[in-house]
Protein backbone atom coordinates (compact mmCIF):
# COMPACT_ATOMS: atom_id res chain seq x y z
CA UNK A 1 0.00 0.00 0.00
CA UNK A 2 1.78 3.48 -0.73
CA UNK A 3 2.10 6.00 1.40
CA UNK A 4 1.67 9.87 0.93
CA UNK A 5 2.42 12.61 2.87
CA UNK A 6 0.10 15.75 1.94
CA UNK A 7 1.88 19.73 2.57
CA UNK A 8 0.18 22.07 4.28
CA UNK A 9 -2.15 24.67 3.20
CA UNK A 10 -0.10 27.15 4.83
CA UNK A 11 3.50 25.23 5.45
CA UNK A 12 4.01 27.24 8.36
CA UNK A 13 0.62 27.50 10.33
CA UNK A 14 1.91 26.03 13.65
CA UNK A 15 5.41 28.73 13.82
CA UNK A 16 3.11 31.51 14.91
CA UNK A 17 2.56 29.79 18.62
CA UNK A 18 5.42 30.62 20.96
CA UNK A 19 4.38 30.57 24.35
CA UNK A 20 4.96 27.67 26.38
CA UNK A 21 1.79 27.07 27.51
CA UNK A 22 -1.16 27.46 24.88
CA UNK A 23 -4.95 27.82 25.95
CA UNK A 24 -8.02 26.38 24.02
CA UNK A 25 -8.45 29.67 23.64
CA UNK A 26 -5.58 30.18 21.49
CA UNK A 27 -6.25 27.28 19.67
CA UNK A 28 -9.75 28.63 18.56
CA UNK A 29 -7.81 32.07 17.86
CA UNK A 30 -5.64 29.79 15.46
CA UNK A 31 -8.32 28.09 14.08
CA UNK A 32 -9.98 31.47 12.57
CA UNK A 33 -7.15 32.76 11.79
CA UNK A 34 -6.07 29.97 9.37
CA UNK A 35 -9.48 29.30 8.48
CA UNK A 36 -9.54 25.85 9.16
CA UNK A 37 -12.85 24.06 8.77
CA UNK A 38 -12.72 22.63 13.06
CA UNK A 39 -14.94 23.39 16.24
CA UNK A 40 -13.89 23.56 19.86
CA UNK A 41 -16.12 21.39 21.75
CA UNK A 42 -16.73 22.98 25.31
CA UNK A 43 -17.51 19.67 27.76
CA UNK A 44 -18.75 20.19 31.28
CA UNK A 45 -17.29 16.99 32.35
CA UNK A 46 -13.23 16.37 32.24
CA UNK A 47 -12.18 13.85 29.24
CA UNK A 48 -8.85 13.16 29.69
CA UNK A 49 -9.15 9.65 28.42
CA UNK A 50 -10.11 8.05 25.17
CA UNK A 51 -13.27 6.42 27.28
CA UNK A 52 -14.20 9.63 28.71
CA UNK A 53 -14.38 11.48 25.65
CA UNK A 54 -16.46 8.66 23.86
CA UNK A 55 -18.95 8.33 26.58
CA UNK A 56 -19.13 12.41 27.40
CA UNK A 57 -20.02 12.79 23.90
CA UNK A 58 -22.18 9.65 23.18
CA UNK A 59 -19.98 8.25 20.53
CA UNK A 60 -18.12 5.52 19.65
CA UNK A 61 -14.22 5.40 21.04
CA UNK A 62 -12.97 5.08 17.70
CA UNK A 63 -14.25 8.39 16.88
CA UNK A 64 -12.03 9.69 19.42
CA UNK A 65 -8.37 10.56 17.89
CA UNK A 66 -5.26 10.95 20.44
CA UNK A 67 -2.42 12.78 19.59
CA UNK A 68 0.58 11.00 20.71
CA UNK A 69 3.94 12.56 20.67
CA UNK A 70 6.62 9.81 20.21
CA UNK A 71 10.38 10.24 20.48
CA UNK A 72 11.91 8.44 17.31
CA UNK A 73 15.64 8.96 18.25
CA UNK A 74 15.31 12.11 19.98
CA UNK A 75 13.26 13.51 17.48
CA UNK A 76 9.47 14.19 17.97
CA UNK A 77 6.53 12.98 15.92
CA UNK A 78 3.22 13.32 16.32
CA UNK A 79 1.27 10.57 16.27
CA UNK A 80 -2.37 10.89 15.62
CA UNK A 81 -4.39 7.38 16.26
CA UNK A 82 -8.06 6.53 16.11
CA UNK A 83 -9.09 5.89 19.75
CA UNK A 84 -9.07 1.98 19.42
CA UNK A 85 -6.26 1.94 17.79
CA UNK A 86 -3.02 0.20 19.57
CA UNK A 87 -0.04 2.01 18.40
CA UNK A 88 2.46 -0.34 17.04
CA UNK A 89 6.00 0.86 17.96
CA UNK A 90 6.98 -1.90 15.51
CA UNK A 91 5.34 0.22 12.58
CA UNK A 92 6.86 3.05 13.87
CA UNK A 93 10.76 1.31 13.69
CA UNK A 94 9.83 0.53 10.29
CA UNK A 95 8.39 3.55 9.03
CA UNK A 96 11.70 5.54 10.07
CA UNK A 97 14.46 2.59 9.68
CA UNK A 98 15.42 2.39 13.67
CA UNK A 99 14.80 -0.12 16.17
CA UNK A 100 11.58 -0.80 18.18
CA UNK A 101 13.76 0.31 21.26
CA UNK A 102 14.38 3.98 19.49
CA UNK A 103 10.78 4.65 19.59
CA UNK A 104 9.39 5.91 23.45
CA UNK A 105 6.67 7.71 23.80
CA UNK A 106 6.80 11.16 25.06
CA UNK A 107 7.00 12.36 28.77
CA UNK A 108 4.62 15.13 29.81
CA UNK A 109 7.00 17.54 30.59
CA UNK A 110 8.50 16.93 26.94
CA UNK A 111 4.46 17.19 25.44
CA UNK A 112 4.26 20.32 27.45
CA UNK A 113 7.53 21.77 25.83
CA UNK A 114 7.00 20.69 22.40
CA UNK A 115 2.98 20.85 21.74
CA UNK A 116 2.72 23.57 24.36
CA UNK A 117 -0.47 21.88 25.64
CA UNK A 118 -0.83 19.45 28.82
CA UNK A 119 -0.97 15.28 27.67
CA UNK A 120 -4.91 14.64 27.67
CA UNK A 121 -5.75 18.18 26.36
CA UNK A 122 -2.84 17.82 23.17
CA UNK A 123 -4.94 19.11 20.03
CA UNK A 124 -3.50 17.46 16.93
CA UNK A 125 -2.44 21.05 15.41
CA UNK A 126 -1.65 24.85 16.65
CA UNK A 127 1.61 23.68 18.29
CA UNK A 128 4.30 26.06 18.55
CA UNK A 129 6.45 24.75 15.79
CA UNK A 130 5.34 22.19 13.30
CA UNK A 131 5.52 18.51 14.11
CA UNK A 132 6.28 15.52 12.04
CA UNK A 133 2.85 14.30 12.13
CA UNK A 134 1.44 10.67 11.02
CA UNK A 135 -2.40 10.18 11.25
CA UNK A 136 -4.10 6.63 11.39
CA UNK A 137 -5.85 5.72 8.21
CA UNK A 138 -8.70 4.05 10.61
CA UNK A 139 -9.85 7.96 11.58
CA UNK A 140 -10.88 7.74 7.62
CA UNK A 141 -13.64 5.88 8.83
CA UNK A 142 -16.18 8.89 9.66
CA UNK A 143 -16.98 11.70 8.66
CA UNK A 144 -15.30 13.98 11.56
CA UNK A 145 -13.55 13.06 14.94
CA UNK A 146 -13.00 14.36 18.30
CA UNK A 147 -9.37 15.03 19.72
CA UNK A 148 -7.98 17.35 22.35
CA UNK A 149 -9.08 20.82 22.53
CA UNK A 150 -6.23 22.09 24.46
CA UNK A 151 -7.16 20.94 27.82
CA UNK A 152 -9.14 17.96 29.52
CA UNK A 153 -12.32 20.15 29.18
CA UNK A 154 -12.18 20.94 25.66
CA UNK A 155 -12.22 18.85 22.70
CA UNK A 156 -12.10 19.47 18.81
CA UNK A 157 -13.97 18.35 16.37
CA UNK A 158 -13.12 17.74 12.71
CA UNK A 159 -13.13 16.32 9.35
CA UNK A 160 -10.52 13.55 9.02
CA UNK A 161 -9.78 15.27 5.26
CA UNK A 162 -9.53 18.75 7.23
CA UNK A 163 -6.98 17.00 9.60
CA UNK A 164 -4.84 15.64 6.85
CA UNK A 165 -4.66 19.04 5.06
CA UNK A 166 -4.55 21.17 8.50
CA UNK A 167 -1.14 18.76 10.23
CA UNK A 168 0.25 18.22 6.33
CA UNK A 169 0.40 14.66 8.27
CA UNK A 170 1.43 11.34 6.22
CA UNK A 171 -1.68 8.54 6.44
CA UNK A 172 -0.24 5.45 7.54
CA UNK A 173 -1.73 1.56 9.14
CA UNK A 174 -0.55 2.31 12.65
CA UNK A 175 -1.98 -1.22 14.38
CA UNK A 176 -5.18 -2.93 15.07
CA UNK A 177 -8.11 -2.69 17.06
CA UNK A 178 -7.31 -3.69 20.68
CA UNK A 179 -6.64 -2.92 24.01
CA UNK A 180 -4.62 -0.06 23.77
CA UNK A 181 -0.59 0.05 24.50
CA UNK A 182 -0.70 3.77 24.72
CA UNK A 183 -2.24 6.00 27.02
CA UNK A 184 -5.63 6.66 26.39
CA UNK A 185 -5.20 10.30 26.28
CA UNK A 186 -7.54 12.09 23.80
Amino acid sequence: MSQTTSTPADPSPNSELTTTEVTGQALACFIAQHDIAAEIVPMTVETPTVPAAAAALGVATSQIIKSLLFMVRDQPVLVIASGETMVDRGILAARFGVGKKQIKLADAETVLRLTGYPAGGVPPFGHPAPLLTLLDRAVMAWDAVYGGGGDDRTLLRVAPGELARVTGAEWIELGGSSTLSTPEIA
